[in-house]
Order: structure tokens, then C-alpha cells, then sequence
């Protein structure tokens, strides 16, 4: 082939390459919360009993060396964005924002997340910051932050979880009255609005 149209055809091949990764989208700002399904057994039960697509949530990071979402994984990290959207299932991710809370409150909100980098996560869901589970993460740093209440609490009894999974849940240290927030009660928070999703 002419060297020409070689060049053409190799620009035509990173253009096509680029135009199918999933983009980092122009609409996120810190402060955001954002949800996706993870892949693990246990997510697949979260989902199960909450009734939601979500069985994992992060807060958005816009920072000078790049946008992240600070998680409760093992740790709590501050995980680049396109790292924590392929982790999820068909890298599907949706995103809330309380539009009352000004930059500054919201900035703080992400600071208080951060502080608890490095803490190990939480797989009884105990209500400390001892170890700390993804939406307790998300919940106290509003809290803390911006002094709103974000979703609700609920005894792991009062889900959609039968005798079986019950007792999986304790074989695991997780005792039924066990109170717990969600991501679903978090994503169903009306004093959120969505600014994007793909599920």
C-alpha cells in the first residue's frame, strides 16, 4: 500500500479503537455519588434482596490528576473512574447529585471520605469506623460533612432474604436484626437527582 493511505488506514483504526472505549462523561462532579453492579456472589445477593441493580457505591473525585471514586473496598481506596467502571457488569454505571449543597460543602463531603483511606472494609456491616462497608462510606461522609441524612437504616430481616440466605449471613458474622444502609436506599433518596445512568 501507498505510505499515504497506510497512514490513513492506521488513524481510521485508533479512531474507531477510541470511539468504542467508554468515555469518561463531561457531567461529573465531586461530590457525586455514583452506583454500578459488581460481579462477586455476595453482590449478586445484595441485589437479590434490596430488589435493586445496585449493589455497590462510591463517591466522585474531580481532582487535578484525574476523576476517582473514593470506595469501601479491602481498603477504602481512591480508585481512578475507568478502573471502577470496568470492574462493574457491562460497565454500567448510574449517578445521583444533591443540587442544594454548594462546592464547597460537597468538596468537604469528598475530604471525609478520603480520611478514611486505608481502613479495611467492613463484611458483618457493623455500624463503626472501625471497618467500614461502601454505603456507610458514602452515608457518614455526608453526614459528617454536610450534616443531611442520606438513605435509611433497615434490618437485614426486613429485606427480601429467605431462611437460606439468612443463615449464609450468619455463617458470615452477620446477624439478622443487623441494621444496615444500602446502596438501593441510598440511590433512592429523593434528595438526589439523577444526572446520568446507562442501566
Amino acid at each position: 500500500l501507498p505510505m499515504g493511505l497506510l497512514f490513513r488506514l492506521v488513524c481510521l483504526c485508533v479512531l474507531v479503537g477510541v470511539a468504542q472505549q467508554p468515555r469518561v462523561p463531561d457531567c461529573l462532579r465531586s461530590g457525586d455519588i455514583v452506583f454500578q453492579a459488581s460481579k462477586s456472589s455476595r453482590a449478586q445477593l445484595i441485589r437479590r434482596a434490596t430488589g435493586s441493580p445496585y449493589s455497590h457505591v462510591g463517591l466522585i473525585e474531580v481532582a487535578n490528576d484525574g476523576i476517582f471514586v473514593i470506595e469501601a473496598i479491602e481498603p477504602v481506596s481512591r480508585t481512578p473512574f475507568e478502573t471502577w467502571r470496568k470492574r462493574g457488569i457491562g460497565t454500567k454505571i448510574m449517578v445521583l447529585r444533591d443540587r442544594s449543597l454548594d462546592e464547597k460543602t460537597l468538596a468537604a463531603v469528598v475530604a471525609e471520605a478520603k480520611s478514611h483511606l486505608g481502613t479495611h472494609y467492613d463484611a458483618r456491616y457493623r455500624w463503626d469506623d472501625e471497618r467500614l462497608y461502601c454505603s456507610e462510606l458514602v452515608v457518614k461522609a455526608y453526614a459528617r460533612a454536610a450534616k443531611v441524612t442520606v438513605g435509611e437504616m433497615q434490618a437485614l430481616s426486613s429485606l427480601s432474604v429467605n431462611a437460606k440466605e439468612l443463615a449464609y449471613a450468619k455463617s458470615l458474622g452477620i446477624e439478622a436484626d443487623t441494621n444496615l444502609v444500602t446502596p438501593a436506599s441510598v440511590a433512592a433518596d429523593a434528595r438526589f437527582s439523577q444526572v446520568m445512568s446507562d442501566f
